[in-house]
């Protein structure tokens, strides 16, 4: 605290106070890049984020297709029913052969728009599950990315307390790797 010109703060008040007024360029260097790494670390866990969800909601599309392609599929098949049961109709002695006939020729032009509307369907599933799968594909890239980033900052924390060069060129090095890999998930490779 400080008060009328004395001044009292404890040990890790002294050690940043000492940190911001020194030349160590080793330490400034490190908090730099932490500060880089910690940047861009955030930007892959915002796309890694976006690419799980857009992931999710492909799967979600294909999940309500598939339900459509067998709406479409139970239609179709009531309409088989339809027709095998005016088919039957005709060989019932007395009745009237035309309204059968005019509804079996129905039922199958009816029946043949609904397959196609079904197959269209299913063709749709399979397009949105496989964007589904680039996009998990994705997302998985980006969560690599941003784990050798975390371990990229966490020996740059290690490298600047225990002053080893060999760490912080180990920290540069796996970070470059997130980057790289980064880089692919942006290709979406």
């Amino acid at each position: 605290m400080s008060g009328h010109g004395f001044h009292v703060h404890g040990p890790h008040d002294h050690e940043l106070e000492h940190a911001a007024h020194s030349n160590d360029n080793f330490s400034s260097k490190i908090a730099v890049m932490t500060a880089i790494m910690a940047t861009v670390g955030a930007l892959i866990g915002y796309e890694g984020g976006a690419t799980q969800n857009q992931a999710a909601m492909l799967k979600n599309s294909a999940a309500i297709t598939k339900t459509d392609a067998a709406n479409s599929w139970n239609h179709y098949q009531a309409k088989s029913n339809k027709q095998n049961l005016a088919e039957l109709a005709l060989s019932i002695p007395g009745v009237e052969a035309e309204k059968y006939k005019s509804d079996i020729e129905r039922y199958k032009k009816e029946k043949e728009n609904l397959k196609k509307e079904a197959e269209a369907f299913e063709k749709q599933v399979v397009e949105l599950e496989a964007s589904s799968e680039a996009a998990l594909h994705q997302h998985h890239r980006w969560a690599q990315s941003m784990t050798a980033v975390q371990i990229a900052i966490s020996l740059a924390a290690i490298a600047l307390l225990t002053k080893k060069k060999w760490l912080e060129y180990g920290s540069y090095a796996v970070a470059t790797a997130g980057i790289g890999i980064a880089a692919l998930a942006w290709m979406h490779i």
